[in-house]
């Protein structure tokens, strides 16, 4: 994880409880149980085992991509670019090439391209720690305000 550098800018162009909302989000798919398939059987009579199916996790999957989808240009600007800060591809003084670059290399949907990336969670929590902000505290109940 990256030490804070009090010297780095901050980073205007998104709220951190967003990302910490899709860090959250991003976190529940990673625990996904690929290996098991939704079956015909009753769900009571298995012991609730659908739960670790990829079907319990396409609520969850369809949430992050609507939540990503309805960010505005700047703010999935600044997701992708702390996704290349955390990832080591750019430096967090760097941010303002991070964003333009964001902007510039748009190829596909912004929730297709996150959801690519396996070390998603990690690498949002290590940009946000290099600009002061934690998820720590991140509360995404029904009273938060994301």
């Amino acid at each position: 994880m990256r030490t804070i550098d009090e010297s780095n800018p901050s980073m205007p162009d998104i709220n951190p409880q967003k990302v910490c909302f899709i860090v959250a989000k991003a976190r529940e798919l990673l625990s996904e149980d690929e290996g098991s398939k939704p079956d015909g059987s009753n769900a009571a009579d298995d012991d609730e085992r659908s739960i670790l199916t990829d079907a319990a996790y396409a609520p969850v999957r369809a949430e992050l991509v609507q939540f990503v989808g309805d960010l505005d240009e700047d703010e999935t600007a600044a997701l992708v670019a702390l996704l290349w800060i955390g990832r080591g591809d750019f430096d967090p003084k760097d941010w303002g090439d991070a964003v333009a670059q964001a902007r510039e290399r748009r190829e596909t949907t912004t929730a297709r391209y996150l959801l690519g990336e396996p070390l998603l969670p990690d690498y949002l929590e290590d940009a946000l720690a290099a600009y002061g902000h934690s998820c720590r505290d991140f509360d995404q109940g029904p009273d938060a305000d994301v």
